[in-house]
């Protein structure tokens, strides 16, 4: 039988996906195992969860793919695991899990002694760029340094610190090698580059990771090791299968939607909503925000991210969307259908309603939080609801306006994936906001869609990632703006919330220090 398909999984903040592609984009069959509790919290804002935890998500998966689909069980070529971001494991010398993972979800804060973890010259430039305040906090959200600093025993034991994509490649194969697309955190690599960081360059400190305790990187494409017959066991995947780097969940998503070049930008409207866009030159979105290594080697993916973006829609829904949950039962459809139709119900600007999502601050917005202005009597649920939506939209755009000046290259249509890309009002808000035509593709799997294109790349399937782009990715939707809403958004933008930030932040600096928060 012809080993043709590629075995895909997608090891999400919420759920672990099994499935199956062929070399034309077909999801030909899928397994989800969704978490009840995807973390849990020794203390108020922490987020932490057992290695094995995913691992047995994993196997639960593979076993469960491999008995709905034996027939197509046995036509694998390769595997491939594409993982979320800045989540590490601490293992000792039996690559044994010393701790609880901290998730890139978690708000504690590593203790930062400027004046002993930050060397005097990279002090003083940081200071004279004016991000001596990021930096700080930077590190403070870095794990690495959290551990170093209050459990140093364990630090002392980690023989290695390693992505969580990296954890399930050595379970998988017995090596630790993983690709460079999947580094994206807060570890001590030289972005430009696509390597670590050498340990005399001016950043390091900021997590100062003995290179030793790291990963070995490789390009995505690359033949990482085969299953080994203990995996076999765990995973009922054939032992001597082969097993390929492909990258970041994000960084699959947008090749997963054929974002290959900077004429393009991939919305993901995921629990972080980004936009990213595809260089072949280094570019910072932002000042001193490295672009991150794509999944195609050599090229970068710049990205601006709305922290806890669509997570929003899940507060929502658990504030507000009660009755809603209720009448879509009775009418025996999902609760995103009726939630579609109240969003149709209000006019877009939201009657005046206007949300600034910094729900969790960014890297320039270290003290932001989040704000609603324009209420007045004529606003209901509803209008929170789609001003929740427009503001991860102006949020967006204004990532979008700051890669554009960087590239000076104007993106001309946008992609999109994520729980938010299957509501097509929400996608012809998104188009009317923009201005630019929105495309979607065939499958809602846009990671595990990407992840394969790497292996397929890596098996010689394709000559080039055109081609693999041409043969795998499919848009089945178009979204065009309507330009009179676009106009009003464009006002909203220009006049309101491009000026909020900076009338509000002395607001929020001022609650940060009389809450102490």
């Amino acid at each position: 039988m012809e080993k043709d398909l590629i075995l895909s999984i997608d090891c999400g903040t919420q759920s672990s996906r099994a499935m199956l592609f062929d070399n034309k984009g077909n999801l030909l069959s899928k397994v989800k195992n969704a978490f009840e509790k995807p973390y849990f919290s020794e203390k108020p804002g922490y987020a932490e969860q057992h290695a094995n935890f995913y691992w047995n998500a994993l196997c639960g998966c593979t076993q469960g793919l491999k008995q709905q689909a034996p027939e197509l069980w046995e036509r694998i070529a390769a595997v491939t695991v594409t993982t979320i971001r800045d989540s590490y494991v601490c293992v000792d010398k039996d690559y044994k899990p010393l701790r609880p993972m901290i998730l890139w979800l978690d708000q504690s804060k590593a203790p930062v002694d400027p004046h002993k973890d930050i060397p005097a010259m990279p002090k003083a430039l940081f200071k004279m760029v004016g991000m001596y305040d990021a930096v700080i906090k930077q590190m403070q959200r870095g794990s690495c340094n959290w551990i170093m600093k209050n459990e140093p025993d364990i630090w002392a034991k980690t023989y290695k610190y390693i992505a969580y994509s990296s954890y399930m490649n050595y379970l998988l194969c017995g090596s630790t090698k993983d690709a460079v697309a999947s580094q994206i955190g807060h570890v001590p690599l030289n972005y430009k580059k696509q390597e670590w960081l050498g340990p005399r360059e001016l950043n390091r400190p900021m997590f100062n990771i003995p290179t030793e305790k790291l990963s070995e990187l490789v390009p995505s494409g690359t033949l990482l090791g085969e299953i080994t017959e203990e995996a076999e066991k765990a995973t009922g995947i054939k032992a001597g299968t082969k097993v390929i780097a492909s990258g970041s969940d994000k960084a699959c998503e947008t090749l997963g939607v054929g974002c290959i070049n900077d004429c393009c930008a991939s919305l993901s409207f995921g629990t972080t909503a980004t936009i990213q866009t595809t260089t072949e030159k280094y570019v910072e979105p932002i000042t001193f925000m490295p672009a991150y290594p794509a999944v195609i080697n050599g090229r970068y993916n710049p990205e601006v991210q709305i922290f806890r973006g669509y997570w929003m829609i899940s507060w929502f829904k658990e504030q507000f969307a009660k009755h809603e949950e209720a009448l879509a039962k009775e009418r025996g459809v999902i609760l995103e259908e009726i939630l579609d139709e109240r969003l149709e119900a209000v006019p877009a600007g939201s009657n005046g309603l206007l949300l600034q999502a910094f729900w969790t601050p960014g890297l320039k917005e270290p003290e932001g939080k989040g704000a609603i202005i324009g209420f007045t009597d004529i606003h209901d649920k509803e209008h929170i609801y789609r001003a929740i939506i427009e503001g991860i939209g102006f949020g967006l755009m204004e990532g979008l306006k700051a890669m554009e000046k960087k590239s000076k290259k104007p993106v001309k249509y946008l992609t999109v994936s994520g729980g938010g890309s299957a509501s097509n009002i929400i996608c012809q808000i998104t188009a009317d906001m923009f201005g630019i035509p929105v495309k979607r593709v065939q499958t809602y799997e846009t990671s595990g869609l990407g992840s394969a294109m790497a292996a397929f790349l890596g098996l010689g399937v394709f000559k080039n990632v055109e081609e693999a782009v041409g043969e795998m990715v499919h848009f089945t939707d178009c979204f065009e703006p309507n330009m009179e809403n676009h106009k009003l958004y464009d006002d909203i933008y220009n006049k309101v919330y491009s000026k909020m930030y900076k009338r509000v932040k002395p607001l929020y600096l001022a609650i940060r220090d009389i809450i102490k928060i």
